[in-house]
């Protein structure tokens, strides 16, 4: 937040947004010279018919194609090595990612595994992967994560029971194709945790202390339009207005995390998602009102635009009163779109358990980026207050 700070930016070379946009997908091919690609997705969206969406185009386009649909969700090492033999077995030129966060993060770690030597743990942040494998194009189907427009992928390690970050210039997609209509069929549940996931991006790249006025520039458009149209879209699934402003937001939000980083609220809820497979946005969800309620002090002016700009707080109220409103407005969506706690899902953790997952935390570097940088015994204490 150092008005003198020094941006760097990565991005996709290619960016395409709006309705029916992945119809594009291999006129964006033949802009690339490319022309034999392995799509990496789920079984679910393949029995959707989003695969077909675009198989079907490059069909018509008489491009030859194969797939890997093994990608779970919280895609694991396991999944990244299965795909990888999937790429090794055929002549690919390049990986079309189509999904969430999963396919999409899956396609970037095949990418950069097939060039780059060891486990996919010998690359987790800080570590910066630079050496890019075949070129990656990603299609968003949930709109979320905002992961076809960042250098980032997460990745969970079966062994160690672990989720971690891995960042450079090889997770950043070759080219993204943003199309709101794969989102319609999502379903309840999905639509409000992929909302707040992105809500979370935003509002830590806005507060983290790596942020700079491109990365703001993003994270102020975003915050408003998840805030207006999350509970429309959840109400309405087939509400167009609402459904391309929350992919549109997604995307705005992961360009300003990509590049600004997220905080606490993510170095938190990657070890729920590793101990108890809880799903990434839900997660962020549980942790989001806390984790702001203690950062506040740290960065006041910044939590305070943040809730004006949701309209959750008028310009005339002060940074204090605006912060407390921010905490409640934050509280008040959790329990419109009905989030549990962990302990109300039937997740137990003694002090031992939540400890490991504090240090995990502290070592993925997100909680270092918050404006109140917390120690491990103060993790704890706010997974506590999470928890019951």
């Amino acid at each position: 937040m150092d008005t003198g700070a020094i941006g760097r930016v990565q991005s996709p070379r290619i960016i395409r947004i709006g309705g029916g946009i992945a119809r594009e997908v291999s006129e964006v091919l033949d802009q690339l010279g490319l022309s034999r690609p392995l799509i990496v997705t789920d079984t679910n969206l393949v029995a959707l018919g989003h695969v077909a969406t675009v198989t079907d185009v490059l069909d018509t386009a008489g491009i030859v194609w194969a797939m890997f649909d093994g990608v779970v969700e919280d895609p694991t090492d396991t999944c990244v090595e299965a795909g990888l033999e999937v790429l090794r077995s055929g002549d690919f030129d390049c990986i079309v990612g189509l999904g969430g966060g999963s396919p999409m993060d899956t396609a970037k770690a095949i990418s950069f595994m097939s060039v780059n030597p060891g486990h996919v743990r010998d690359y987790k942040a800080p570590t910066q992967i630079d050496r890019p494998g075949p070129p990656v194009i990603l299609v968003p189907t949930t709109g979320g994560t905002g992961s076809e427009l960042t250098r980032w992928c997460v990745i969970t390690d079966t062994e160690l029971t672990e989720k971690y970050n891995l960042s450079g210039l090889a997770c950043a997609a070759t080219a993204a194709l943003i199309d709101w209509t794969f989102t319609v069929t999502k379903p309840w549940r999905i639509t409000a945790d992929t909302a707040v996931d992105s809500l979370t991006h935003a509002i830590e790249a806005y507060v983290s202390r790596r942020a700079f006025a491109y990365t703001d520039a993003f994270a102020l458009a975003a915050m408003p339009a998840i805030a207006s149209h999350v509970r429309a879209a959840c109400d309405d699934p087939e509400n167009p207005h609402a459904r391309e402003a929350l992919m549109l937001a997604a995307s705005q939000a992961g360009m300003a995390f990509s590049n600004a980083s997220v905080a606490l609220v993510h170095g938190m809820s990657r070890p729920i998602g590793a101990h108890f497979h809880v799903a990434h946005g839900l997660s962020n969800a549980m942790l989001l009102p806390a984790v702001t309620a203690y950062s506040v002090t740290a960065a006041p002016a910044r939590y305070a635009t943040c809730a004006r700009v949701m309209g959750w707080a008028l310009d005339g109220e002060s940074d204090v009163v605006a912060c407390e409103k921010l905490v409640n407005g934050l509280k008040d969506l959790n329990a419109d779109l009905k989030v549990p706690n962990p302990g109300e899902l039937g997740h137990a953790a003694d002090d031992a358990k939540l400890m490991v997952m504090a240090k995990q935390a502290l070592a993925s570097g997100s909680p270092q980026n918050n404006p109140r940088v917390p120690t491990a015994e103060e993790i704890v204490r706010l997974y506590q207050d999470v928890w019951h």
